[in-house]
């Protein structure tokens, strides 16, 4: 609603003398001139302003009638009438009315000799008047500025960044200070260049700068599941008291043209990429995927058709942050991401363990030729990508991974400019550290000119490459610790957390053997995720855990828990359960610790099919039997694997975890069969 519309309406709650009544409220106010047939000439005015006031008006007023634009009705002026058309539209024309043959009080000859109720003369009567139109007008300008400002207060909620082109130099000269933030007050004059990339965005992203984030983490680049699983996931992630989850596509991503060698086979289609943003939306988690831009690149450079693109020829770990066509690769995979994320504030550029960097040829030739060390190198690719998000996509807020950073110093950090484009994510894994530790990376992010930081702490996935089974006690203090070090923030004002990752790394890097799979890591998410709530593992957040997965007990040190459970694969993670506990141990001491076999059936006798049946009977039986069982187990096993995950993991999983084991016991059992049936023979040579 415009300020004349407003309870404190300027135009509505002024006074003015009786004689001028009628001209004020059809300067201002004005109603819509129609004839009435009861009166001819006279106003059809709003209810407020009575036919007896409204005649002792028009016999002293001049013959002078506004000439305005027929309104809406009830318009301008009238409280009962549509905000739309108000005093700040009004726009009056004076010019003198001729006479009247139904109206011979109002005669021609006497358009200026106005009867004002003194014995002023006529001509200066009249100037006065028309002073006061002035000043009227004038002041109904200024009201209609401040009913447009107040119309338009809210036109923009996006943190728009200052448009510089390519070629203006985006980052400024040294020292230079980025404009980071136009007001909403300000005339916005939107480049044509800059309108496509407005149309990209079709929602506006929420504000959540005051609100602490909690993501978690989703690294799709092993053992992503299905679809169907995350419909399962999703609603307990809210329920345990996330409000986002950071997705690290990798190769799961639906890349198209000429990324779509970049595709796993099981990769995600663009329906499934919809559908999970909203399950997303509909659970209150914001959706920020992650796309890595110069480390951790393995699954695009590992391809022949991107190896001009390494860093180091020999390993695809890292960008060669010279070539060209580096960041127009960049620039391809960063757009097809956020094209299919048009929900998401938030980009993830990763960025850490940049291995390798400076070693290659041209990397050496840079820093040579540009008397530059590897932190400036870094930093200059850094600003490129960021230079093209920040000129594509209004609003969208970036988040990195700190490690490489942290190498770098505050001067450089403060030339290079990023820190008004993006926040650091500090990430520290370790079960036991102090605030001490991290503080002083964060007081160098603040005199280099951050803003604001994130936190990463982890659920799983940092124990070892191949862990299986996720250590709860682990997982819990490395909380604890970050608790501690969030209570130290508010020293380093102005700098402000805006939020928490929690991950769960399901590889360390494109190349290694996966870590827990996520059912198995479910009670040590909701373990984390409520410690972070309730700002410790109180009571309150015990109780929470055990309600929302249906268990009856946890028992950290041991990392297990009591209960069948009510949470999404739950089926999987008691298997694993028995795989981790069991598996190995029955296993391996069948094989090693019953003497029958060390004796009458060892590696040699099953290398010659040299064996007497009735030694090898003593064992038989044994043995069979827990063949039998563990592969009964594992078929249902890989059926509650299949459910959630694709074919691919399936079989990676049990390659790692199964195969090593039960396949000895299967080895076993194969030739007992075989040995047993020659019935005793001589020794085969």
């Amino acid at each position: 609603m415009s300020a004349c519309g407003s309870r404190e309406d300027p135009c509505s709650s002024r006074t003015a003398p009786a004689g001028a009544e009628g001209l004020r409220a059809a300067t201002l106010t004005p109603p819509v001139p129609v004839a009435s047939p009861e009166q001819p000439g006279a106003w059809v005015a709003p209810n407020h302003l009575f036919p007896a006031r409204r005649d002792a008006a028009r016999d002293a007023t001049p013959s002078i009638r506004p000439v305005t634009r027929p309104l809406a009705r009830g318009g301008p002026g009238s409280r009962t009438g549509s905000p739309v058309g108000t005093c700040s539209a009004a726009t009056a024309l004076f010019a003198p009315a001729p006479a009247s043959p139904e109206r011979p009080e109002a005669k021609a000859e006497l358009p200026l000799a106005p009867r004002w109720g003194t014995r002023e003369i006529p001509e200066m009567a009249f100037q006065r008047s028309h002073r006061l139109n002035l000043l009227r007008l004038v002041v109904l300008l200024l009201v209609a500025l401040g009913g447009i400002k107040f119309l338009f207060r809210d036109s923009f909620t996006l943190e728009l960044h200052k448009h510089v082109s390519k070629d203006s130099g985006f980052w400024g000269d040294t020292g230079d200070v980025v404009q980071d933030i136009i007001p909403h007050s300000q005339v916005l004059e939107v480049p044509a260049a800059k309108i496509t990339a407005l149309k990209q965005k079709q929602q506006v992203p929420r504000d959540v700068s005051a609100t602490e984030m909690r993501l978690v983490h989703l690294d799709l680049k092993g053992a992503a599941p299905r679809v169907s699983y995350l419909e399962q996931v999703l609603p307990l992630l809210s329920q345990l008291g996330a409000n986002g989850v950071l997705i690290e596509y990798e190769d799961m991503f639906p890349f198209k043209g000429e990324l779509e060698i970049l595709r796993s086979p099981y990769a995600y289609s663009e329906e499934d990429i919809e559908r999970i943003q909203q399950l997303a939306e509909q659970h209150k988690l914001e959706v920020v995927p992650l796309v890595q831009t110069f480390g951790h690149v393995e699954f695009i450079l590992k391809h022949q058709k991107y190896q001009h693109l390494r860093e180091v020829e020999r390993f695809p770990n890292s960008f060669n942050p010279h070539v060209p066509d580096t960041l127009a690769l960049l620039k391809s995979i960063l757009s097809q991401v956020i094209e299919k994320h048009r929900r998401s504030t938030w980009i993830h550029i990763g960025a850490d363990e940049v291995f390798h960097l400076g070693e290659g040829m041209d990397s050496k030739n840079w820093m040579s030729h540009n008397k530059g060390d590897v932190g400036t190198m870094y930093l200059k690719h850094i600003k490129e990508v960021l230079g093209f998000l920040t000129a594509q996509y209004w609003g969208l807020r970036v988040l990195m991974w700190d490690d490489m950073l942290r190498k770098i110093s505050v001067g450089a950090l403060r030339e290079s400019g990023i820190a008004k484009h993006v926040s650091p994510v500090v990430w520290f894994y370790a079960p036991d550290f102090e605030a001490e530790q991290i503080v002083p990376f964060l007081t160098k992010y603040v005199e280099s000119g951050f803003e604001a930081v994130w936190f990463a702490s982890a659920f799983k996935g940092t124990t070892g490459p191949a862990q299986a089974w996720t250590p709860l006690s682990y997982h819990l203090k490395n909380h604890l610790s970050w608790l501690k070090v969030m209570q130290a923030v508010p020293r380093l004002a102005p700098l402000r957390l805006q939020g928490v990752v929690l991950t769960g790394w399901q590889r360390y890097d494109h190349y290694s053997v996966l870590c827990e799979l996520l059912p198995v890591s479910i009670p040590s998410l909701a373990i984390c995720l409520q410690t972070l709530v309730n700002g410790g593992f109180t009571e309150e957040a015990k109780r929470k855990v055990l309600d929302v997965l249906g268990l009856e007990s946890v028992q950290l040190e041991q990392s297990t828990c009591e209960g069948r459970g009510v949470f999404p694969g739950v089926e999987i993670y008691h298997m694993v359960e028995q795989v981790n506990g069991h598996l190995k141990e029955s296993i391996l001491k069948a094989l090693e610790e019953e003497s029958a076999i060390k004796g009458w059936f060892s590696p040699y006798h099953r290398k010659r099919q040299f064996g007497n049946p009735r030694n090898m009977e003593s064992f038989g039986s044994k043995v069979l039997k827990l063949h039998e069982d563990w592969e009964s187990f594992v078929r249902d096993l890989r059926a509650q694997l299949e459910r959630i995950y694709f074919p691919d993991t399936v079989e990676e999983w049990m390659e790692e975890n199964i195969n090593p084991y039960l396949d000895q016991l299967r080895d076993l059992v194969r030739d007992y069969r075989a040995i047993i049936r020659l019935n005793a023979r001589p020794k085969a040579t």
